[in-house]
């Protein structure tokens, strides 16, 4: 590790904390400071997160945050480490920071997958930037991708968490920016694809003007056991006692990964995944789980397109049954005339046409998983020979004189209110309860957000799969969007966007707001998002005093800009629509979607300014 000398590095220094500077690849294959931007830049990161105060919600790029006071966290600081004792706090600390960086990390990469290397890795030090932690500026930064080295020197400032602990213990001799370290070892780590060692080696804590860390990759440390032990997860399966000695074995090598992400679950069948990680996903599993390997009886409850069979799907795959038949019945979409011949079957000659015997649903479904959806449409006499079926375990075929016996588990499922229809006479009360051993409510879409961005990467994937597409994600405005949407038609609705998104969108390009909403009523609640200047601005591009993006009076900000006492109106929508059609390449489509224009308007316009400004 070279530190700052006459040489450049210093220069490196001052380059770094030029607005848009950025590394590239130089001949050598190493990487050196550059002043022209590549995405991720700040701006890009800063576009990414959202407020959304109407319904308590933080968004960075689709991952839940939260904004707390840092004397709440620094009270749990003092908490911990009163109570745990200063090792066991430290390692706590680091790891809840380590998976911090490294859900930062995921999220650069599966945001900006084409993104510049240099630029990916240092968007973790803008993000924590972003999210109120430390100010940071590069000294020396050195990585080789196909060797396995990197290197790094870095100063920061304006640490929260050294601001909480001097606050509580004055200046000391260890240094403090435990969850820092953690959060820079995760986010680099989880970049690299090996172990990479951040260590402190000046803090504020310790009397230093600014903290100043060093990151390298584990190979060039040496030995890294000390810094493995705050690492090791052992404490988060196992409170340790103040004063216990570090359990035999918590030096050992860490996973190169570090601490294990929640990972959504689906199982194997891609069309019936069920996918999400929020508490009300995450609750119901819980409860499916408890009752799969049961004989019990379930009923799932929930809006029309929330995943009911999908979920009922994966109770049968959970279950002792799941080597037997699973065998699904919509029960809106059989006559009422065809439907005890399509439960209970047909023998042959039981009426004009019947040349051969037919099973019927409960037949085939024997020794395994019938579920029944929208149950709540059948009849009152159907809901009678149901009942008696499931009390009986043996039903007749229509037309038949033998009494067949049936194996079958009953899953059904209703987004309807079962109980208010058996109020209202429209629903046996005796087969409800045969139905309601198990009930399972699953929650609509909008109550569960924080499972929109894994079911979008579920659904791009497999949709572009399905189309033969290639598709570069979302734009930062679709995902906003989506987040924010109502959602009436649940995750079959945005199954439904995203298919449109991936047949609308430009081939390798990503997907934006037009190619998936087609006069859908956007969100009613005010969206937020972070203008460059620090201020907040709603996602439409209004500030709270209507104005642009990020200004709070258009014409004055124009004004200034431009140094004019007067605009010259016709100028600017020429000099405007020009820009937009320069920056697209000459492609008229994509300007006219630039300034929220049909291409028709946008050819219009052109035709009447004339040739371009001056």
């Amino acid at each position: 590790m070279k530190h700052p000398d006459a040489e450049g590095r210093i220069s490196l220094a001052e380059m770094a904390r030029q607005s848009g500077s950025v590394l590239r690849r130089g001949d050598s294959g190493h990487f050196s400071w550059s002043g022209s931007a590549a995405a991720p830049t700040l701006t890009d990161l800063t576009e990414s997160l959202c407020f959304s105060p109407g319904d308590g919600r933080i968004w960075l790029d689709g991952q839940r945050m939260l904004l707390m006071h840092a004397a709440a966290l620094g009270h749990l600081r003092r908490e911990l480490i009163d109570t745990l004792g200063l090792a066991s706090a430290r390692g706590l600390l680091t790891r809840a920071g380590y998976v911090s960086g490294a859900r930062d990390a995921q999220l650069v990469r599966a945001r900006w997958p084409e993104g510049e290397a240099a630029a990916v890795f240092m968007a973790g030090a803008r993000l924590h930037a972003l999210e109120g932690v430390v100010k940071v500026t590069p000294l020396a930064f050195d990585f080789d991708l196909d060797r396995g080295v990197y290197e790094g020197e870095f100063i920061w400032e304006h640490s929260s968490e050294d601001d909480e602990h001097i606050a509580a213990y004055g200046i000391g001799a260890d240094a403090a920016c435990w969850q820092q370290v953690g959060y820079a070892t995760g986010y680099v780590t989880t970049l690299f694809g090996q172990q990479v060692i951040f260590r402190e080696v000046e803090c504020r804590a310790m009397g230093a003007a600014a903290c100043r860390v060093v990151g390298r990759h584990a190979a060039a440390w040496g030995d890294i056991s000390e810094d493995l032990r705050y690492l090791e997860a052992h404490d988060f399966r196992a409170r340790v006692r103040p004063g216990a000695p570090v359990p035999k074995g918590a030096a050992a090598a860490a996973p190169a990964a570090g601490p294990a992400a929640p990972q959504a679950a689906a199982p194997a069948d891609d069309r019936h995944a069920v996918v999400g990680a929020s508490p009300a996903f995450v609750s119901a599993c819980h409860l499916l789980d408890r009752v799969a390997r049961t004989q019990a009886a379930v009923l799932f409850t929930g809006e029309s397109g929330v995943g009911k069979e999908a979920f009922a799907r994966r109770l049968h795959q959970a279950s002792t049954r799941a080597q037997q038949p699973f065998v699904a019945v919509n029960c809106a979409a059989i006559p009422e005339t065809l439907w005890e011949a399509e439960l209970f079957g047909v023998d042959r000659g039981a009426y004009t046409g019947a040349t051969a015997a037919r099973p019927g649903r409960f037949e085939r479904a024997h020794g395994g998983t019938l579920f029944l959806d929208e149950i709540g449409t059948l009849s009152l006499p159907a809901q009678a020979k149901l009942l008696r079926a499931l009390q009986e375990g043996e039903i007749e075929r229509v037309g038949g004189t033998r009494t067949l016996q049936v194996d079958v588990r009953l899953v059904a499922a209703t987004n309807v209110d079962l109980q208010a229809e058996v109020q209202a006479g429209r629903f046996r009360a005796d087969l409800f309860y045969r139905l309601n051993v198990f009930p399972i409510h699953l929650p609509p879409l909008r109550e569960r957000r924080e499972d929109i961005p894994l079911l979008m990467n579920h659904f791009l994937q497999r949709e572009s799969r399905r189309h033969g597409r290639r598709v570069a994600g979302f734009s930062a405005r679709a995902v906003r969007a989506l987040l924010h949407y109502d959602w009436p038609g649940n995750i079959r609705e945005l199954l439904n966007f995203i298919e449109r998104g991936v047949i609308g969108a430009e081939e390798g390009g990503a997907i934006d707001v037009h190619h998936m909403f087609r006069g859908e009523a956007r969100a009613a609640v005010a969206v937020l998002a972070v203008s460059e200047q620090g201020g907040l601005v709603d996602t439409e591009g209004r500030s709270g005093s209507g104005g642009a993006v990020g200004v709070s009076n258009l014409l004055e900000h124009l004004r200034g800009t431009l140094d004019a006492p007067s605009l010259d109106l016709p100028r600017l929508e020429a000099r405007l629509l020009q820009e937009a059609v320069q920056s697209c390449g000459g492609n008229l489509s994509a300007a006219a979607r630039l300034l929220g224009l049909s291409r028709a308007q946008l050819a219009y316009r052109l035709e009447r300014g004339g040739p371009p400004p001056a």
